[in-house]
């Protein structure tokens, strides 16, 4: 037995997968846990990466905290964690009841439509209050459920007028509390194994290499250009994985 019944060639997919999310997460600052549970919905039942990719995202969280401290707005973290702590347990509720194809349907369908959000550039003229980002991190709690509550946030705080540094700051911030949140729930819906221990001390090099490799700016390219690929690239595998789950 594989681990998660993964083929020779289907851990090869996520070792690859792993490496670009890591990249473009320590580059851009968002996108891990979306580009691996959706490059995960090809090759296994894309459930099985979320506890794990909680595990990832911790460890990439501590790698990128020196240096951001300063540009967090916290008054945003709290707002966003309110919002999170109602939405995650319905969330986890509406996704235990649907069969796996469905579950892979509704992530793709879901990444997609992020990923058109985030390519329109929506702008806002001012920055939004606090109903607003509330129900944002309510949005990003009922995402959470599959692993994906940074996505909805990325696509807030892109629209309003936020300079880079507190937006990536500030999102290195929210997920790990989000994370933290989120385990002991994932943990009571059968979502957290053995396998989920073995798959995260495995993957865990690949994650330090490419998160460090993305940091460090290697390829001299605007944050928010990268991030334009990084969105065409997610959307593309959120096209497949919706392929895969209605053929």
């Amino acid at each position: 037995m594989t681990l998660f019944d993964l083929s020779p060639l289907g851990l090869a997919w996520m070792a690859l997968a792993i490496l670009v999310a890591g990249f473009v997460r320590g580059y851009s600052g968002f996108g891990f846990s979306a580009m691996v549970i959706a490059a995960s919905a090809l090759v296994t039942n894309p459930l099985n990466a979320v506890a794990v990719v909680v595990v990832w995202e911790t460890v990439m969280t501590l790698q990128a905290w020196k240096g951001v401290g300063a540009d967090v707005d916290w008054r945003r973290i709290g707002l966003l964690t309110l919002g999170a702590v109602i939405g995650l347990p319905v969330g986890l509720w509406v996704l235990g009841m649907i069969s796996e194809d469905a579950a892979r349907a509704v992530i793709s369908a879901y990444v997609l439509t992020m990923c058109l959000v985030l390519f329109a550039g929506w702008r806002m003229k001012a920055e939004a209050g606090r109903p607003a980002t509330f129900g944002i991190g309510l949005i990003s709690g009922l995402a959470n459920a599959p692993g994906m509550g940074g996505l909805p946030v990325a696509a807030f705080f892109a629209a309003q007028p936020i300079s880079p540094a507190v937006f990536r700051a500030t999102l290195v911030a929210y997920f790990p509390i989000l994370d933290l949140y989120s385990t002991p729930l994932y943990w009571y819906h059968g979502m957290v194994t053995w396998e989920t221990g073995k798959a995260a001390l495995i993957g865990l090099p690949l994650v330090f290499l490419s998160n460090w490799a993305g940091s460090r700016h290697f390829l001299k390219t605007d944050p928010q250009d990268f991030r334009r690929f990084a969105i065409l690239l997610l959307g593309g595998l959120a096209a497949l994985g919706l392929l895969k789950a209605v053929l």
